[in-house]
């Protein structure tokens, strides 16, 4: 086990060592302020503090941050270096890193920037061009990963026989189910109102057509993919799958199917056979966070079950509160942790890893599950071809390799109809799986 020495034992610290080592480089460790306990330690060891305690082990200089407790704007002072950001640099020559990667691992982690003052976009969400990374160019690397793997390399330096359990690369596939069909089981009132638009907008006339068709069973609705996305998750075993379904009430920005309708409980029913399910908080969630419990109990009445697992409609996330309203709600998974309108890395890494509620100045038990893109971003915010889609799919594919963490993304059953300016988005879809599961 790897002792590491520090002047100060702090919440802010002992959480950054527990991602870096236990989450990131799946390797054991103890902390210790004792320096005659570290002097006489004879396997692998490491300090980190403010000056160097032993000449035959690795030492990092800290900056201050991990031994604060407020929070402020900080002097990050971030350089390249090797094709990598680095943040909060000592320039000590004593030091084995230029830099201090735990402050700078804590930064991200915790999305220090996100609880200083900040704009938002008209949905309330932290927009990517505010964030340090998008301004100094490394929002699509996994830098946290990275800095991680800096630090395995300076104590092999020291140790080279030290045992580090390789982390492995994942690939998973989350769905959003916003709409699970898009004319079929969405009640008389919905339907009608649907055919009367078609009817009056000629750009419409076309779609009241296939709409007749599905309600009358003639055709398949064109939303219900289910079972195209499922027969990946049979053909590739290594697929992670999880579903989110939105189970809100009706509204501008929410309109699922209801949560009465036994067609629409029979097929969660039968994903739930395949894949994990959660809950999809729907917009209103945000600002009124008992909607969380509420929508919660009605997918775990249907799957008679625990619901553990969430995603917030919209990605509607706001630090601390909407973190806060999962861990009262019980959730223990959440996957809302990145951007709408661009891919990357918004915590700088896509390793799973606990929330620190940076006002409480504690680790908590909810985990946040990073993802790295989403369909939307590609087709509706950054306008992207399918050919041109794939090809920065594929990159941040390979960045997830490099750094052996899991490349996360999210789609909608809806997007795989090849309707609807989705047309050639299925091809991407399908080689996306095929380039990340070989």
């Amino acid at each position: 086990m790897l002792l590491i020495y520090t002047p100060k034992i702090t919440n802010r610290l002992g959480y950054t060592f527990n991602v870096v080592f236990r989450h990131i480089l799946r390797t054991e460790f103890s902390l210790t302020t004792n320096a005659d306990t570290f002097a006489k330690h004879t396997d692998a060891k490491l300090s980190y503090g403010f000056e160097r305690t032993a000449a035959d082990a690795p030492f990092i200089k800290a900056a201050n941050l991990l031994f604060e407790t407020n929070i402020y704007d900080q002097e990050i002072r971030p350089y390249h270096e090797d094709g990598c950001a680095r943040l909060f640099p000592t320039y000590d020559s004593d030091s084995d890193l230029r830099f201090d990667p735990y402050a700078a691992s804590f930064y991200m982690l915790t999305r220090y920037e996100e609880y200083l003052p900040h704009r938002t976009d008209e949905h309330g969400r932290f927009l990517s061009h505010e964030s340090l990374s998008a301004r100094e160019g490394f929002l699509q690397q996994a830098v946290v990963d990275r800095w991680a793997l800096s630090i395995r390399d300076v104590i092999l330096k020291y140790y080279p026989n030290f045992a580090f359990e390789h982390p492995t690369y994942e690939f998973e596939e989350t769905v959003d189910i916003d709409a699970a069909y898009c004319y079929r089981n969405k009640g008389m009132g919905r339907t009608l109102m649907g055919i009367a638009r078609d009817m009056v907008k000629k750009e419409y006339h076309a779609e009241l057509f296939t709409r007749i068709r599905v309600l009358l069973g003639k055709e398949q609705d064109p939303f219900d993919t289910f079972d195209y996305i499922l027969s990946f998750k049979k053909k590739h075993r290594a697929l992670r799958l999880i579903f989110f379904v939105l189970l809100g009430d009706y509204g501008v920005y929410d309109k699922p199917i209801s949560y009465h309708n036994d067609e629409f409980q029979e097929l969660l029913k039968h994903l739930g056979d395949y894949a994990k399910l959660g809950v999809h908080p729907s917009y209103n969630s945000l600002t009124a966070p008992h909607l969380i419990d509420i929508e919660s109990q009605r997918l775990a009445d249907i799957l008679h079950s625990n619901i553990t697992r969430s995603r917030f409609h919209f990605l509607r996330l706001q630090f601390p509160h909407s973190y806060r309203s999962l861990v009262r709600a019980g959730i223990k998974h959440d996957y809302s942790m990145g951007y709408a309108d661009t891919p990357g890395y918004r915590a700088g890494t896509a390793t799973p890893f606990p929330f620190y509620d940076l006002s409480h100045d504690e680790e908590t038990q909810l985990m946040i599950h990073p993802f790295i893109l989403m369909d939307t971003t590609l087709q509706k915010y950054m306008g992207l071809k399918p050919a041109d889609a794939l090809d920065v799919i594929k990159k941040q594919i390979d960045e997830a390799r490099a750094v052996r963490s899991t490349f996360s993304y999210i789609w909608h059953n809806q997007n795989l109809c090849e309707l609807y300016g989705w047309a050639c988005w299925r091809n991407v879809y399908e080689k996306m799986i095929e380039y990340g599961i070989s």
